[in-house]
C-alpha cells in the first residue's frame, strides 16, 4: 500500500504492530546460504545441545531481516531509509518462533543536509509469541517536508 506521509505528519508515539512470520529451518538453511555464516551455532544441533541455549539460535541477521521485513507494508514515497542505529540482539529466536515487529515513532528532527526534508526516529522492536523483545534498533528515515503554498 502506498501512502505518503510528509515529515510534518509523522508524531511522536505513534506505533504499529506488524503481522506475525514464523521461523523455519529452511530460513536458517537460506540464510546461512545467503550470508556464508554457517556457524554452529545455527547450523549443527548436536553442537547446540550443550550449549545452555539446548538447541539452534537463528542468525541475529535473520531476525533483522525478516523482522524489518515485515514492516514493509506501507510505501512512503516522499522518505528513504537512512540507515539504522543501535541495533541489538536482545533474546534468541528458534526454529518455530513466531515474531512480529513493533514500530514507534519517537523523534524527529531538522536534516544538517537537506532543507527541504527531516530526519524522523522510528523505534523498531521485534517481538516474539511471548511478547518478548528479541531485537531493537533504531531506523532513521529521510522526509520530505511540504512544499510552502
Amino acid at each position: 500500500m502506498e501512502q505518503t506521509t510528509y515529515f510534518e505528519d509523522y508524531e511522536i508515539g505513534q506505533s504499529r504492530l506488524t503481522f506475525g512470520r514464523t521461523i523455519t529451518e529452511t530460513d536458517f538453511i537460506v540464510h546461512a546460504g545467503h550470508t556464508g555464516d554457517f556457524f554452529p551455532h545455527h547450523m549443527d544441533a548436536e553442537f547446540m545441545k550443550s550449549t545452555p541455549f539446548g538447541q539452534r539460535i537463528a542468525h541475529g541477521t535473520l531476525v533483522f531481516s525478516i523482522g524489518i521485513g515485515l514492516t514493509a507494508t506501507v510505501i512512503n514515497p516522499v522518505a528513504f531509509s537512512y540507515g539504522y542505529d543501535r541495533l541489538r540482539f536482545v533474546r534468541p529466536v528458534f526454529i518455530g518462533d513466531t515474531i512480529r515487529t513493533r514500530t514507534t515513532i519517537v523523534r524527529k528532527e531538522d536534516d544538517p543536509k537537506r532543507t527541504d526534508a527531516g530526519r524522523v526516529f522510528e523505534r523498531c522492536e521485534v517481538i516474539n509469541q511471548r511478547e518478548e523483545v528479541v531485537l531493537a534498533a533504531e531506523h532513521i528515515y529521510i522526509v520530505e517536508r511540504r512544499r510552502a503554498a
